[in-house]
């Protein structure tokens, strides 16, 4: 059996195919104020390397709860499973279907919430951190997998995190 790391030297070695990172988030059952969860998947090829969900940088039943805070944990935590692998030097593509969120990403719109500017510039740092990454918007129905982790992991936190007022 190879050692993790003569793994990760042949997984790079022989690898030409590009990343790819999709992330997705939701806030229910409102928005904000719910319980925000996240989905993230990442592969290359047809491989998945990571499909990881759970609850979103923000305490259940908060105003800091939101969609958007969702999506950027989604990101956040993708890329920085990335960087723990050693995988920054790979051909990257960071898709998901928040418009807000990517259109922030490429400057295109301001960041104004109070709630999300830390997130957006974690986000930033550690997108600088690639050598070769794109972020790109896709339609809904190019995220399936994201957004069904994202619905998972808010099926479990509502059990986890009953409230009285819903």
């Amino acid at each position: 059996m190879q050692s993790k790391a003569a793994q990760h030297q042949e997984f790079k070695s022989s690898t030409s195919d590009t990343i790819f990172l999709n992330f997705d988030g939701l806030c229910e059952p409102k928005n904000p104020g719910g319980i925000a969860t996240y989905g993230v998947v990442i592969r290359r090829g047809k491989v998945h390397l990571l499909e990881d969900n759970g609850l979103a940088f923000a305490k259940p039943w908060t105003y800091e709860a939101s969609n958007n805070v969702a999506e950027y944990s989604a990101l956040i935590k993708g890329l920085e499973w990335l960087k723990e692998h050693k995988m920054s030097e790979f051909e990257v593509i960071v898709r998901g279907d928040s418009s807000l969120v990517i259109n922030q990403l490429k400057g295109t719109f301001k960041v104004k919430a109070a709630r999300i500017r830390p997130l957006y510039m974690r986000a930033k740092k550690l997108l600088g951190d690639f050598e070769s990454l794109k972020v790109e918007w896709v339609d809904r129905s190019q995220n399936k997998e994201a957004d069904l982790l994202s619905r998972i992991a808010y099926a479990r936190a509502k059990r986890e995190y009953p409230s009285t007022r819903y």
